[in-house]
């Protein structure tokens, strides 16, 4: 299992040196009500003085705390039903506030949603748990594919349990921010990132044991269900407003088994690339 080293927060040396903020994601969307589930616990935010949790810390004392808060941030996913050990370990491994914008990285903990620039959003853990979970259930994955990769988190946090990570991210700006987000740890030699259309898929390193897709299209791309390998799951969410996280498993060269999971709210997939 690869570890991350972390740098000093206030270090901006590997961050882009601008961050686009005005892009939208799309109508009835933003950064703060996109990649989360609509039902279920409200988001959690830890509690002031006096609670069971301490305050919310500066980002200047986020390497000190971060340990704490994440071994926290697993003990909520638990309590939530998130049981798969594998997913568990890899994100209380993971230091998800070196993934968001340093004026965030105190909230980097909390079950929500965070923005990264560019009208896109870092999921909030409870999803990526859940679909990583979904994803690898009874499974070892040894070559997965993500679309949508973001900042790199949730790459990040499957190359921890899965030898061969392959991402692709459409925002060129994004991608350039979760390569240097990803050359902090040592996954990094096991992340492929790439930067191009994730409704395209990788065919030429194709089949894979799983895809995730961290975006919503109308329908799932029938590509990339041709590049599931037989007996490999496709998780992602799916509709326009009103989306369903959904399941698919191929269970044959010509047949995939489908199954609808919770309403979900993500940022749209597109086609195409963004510069």
């Amino acid at each position: 299992m690869g570890s991350f080293k972390p740098r000093h927060p206030l270090d901006r040396s590997r961050r882009p040196a601008t961050t686009s903020w005005g892009s939208s994601p799309g109508p009835g969307y933003s950064p703060s009500n996109s990649n989360t589930r609509i039902h279920g616990p409200k988001p959690f935010a830890l509690p002031e003085a006096g609670g069971r949790l301490p305050k919310l810390v500066p980002a200047m004392n986020m390497g000190l705390n971060s340990e704490r808060l994440r071994a926290q941030m697993v003990h909520r996913l638990r309590e939530q039903g998130i049981d798969d050990e594998r997913v568990l370990a890899a994100m209380q491994t993971v230091p998800r506030h070196l993934f968001v914008d340093q004026g965030l990285a105190s909230r980097a903990y909390e079950d929500a949603a965070l923005p990264i620039g560019y009208g896109q959003t870092i999921s909030q853990p409870w999803v990526v748990a859940h679909m990583l979970s979904l994803m690898s259930e009874g499974r070892k994955p040894q070559r997965v594919l993500e679309i949508g990769a973001g900042c790199g988190y949730q790459a990040a946090v499957l190359a921890q349990f899965v030898p061969e990570v392959f991402a692709i991210e459409r925002v060129r700006g994004l991608y350039e921010q979760a390569r240097m987000n990803l050359a902090q740890g040592r996954p990094r030699n096991r992340v492929r990132l790439t930067f191009g259309d994730g409704m395209l898929g990788l065919e030429h390193h194709a089949p894979f044991d799983g895809i995730v897709v961290a975006a919503a299209g109308v329908k799932i791309p029938e590509t990339l269900l041709h590049q599931l390998a037989i007996g490999a799951r496709l998780i992602a969410p799916e509709g326009t407003a009103h989306q369903r996280l959904v399941l698919i498993e191929r269970t044959a060269q010509s047949s995939w088994q489908r199954m609808e999971l919770q309403d979900v709210r993500f940022v749209p997939l597109r086609p195409g690339t963004q510069l």
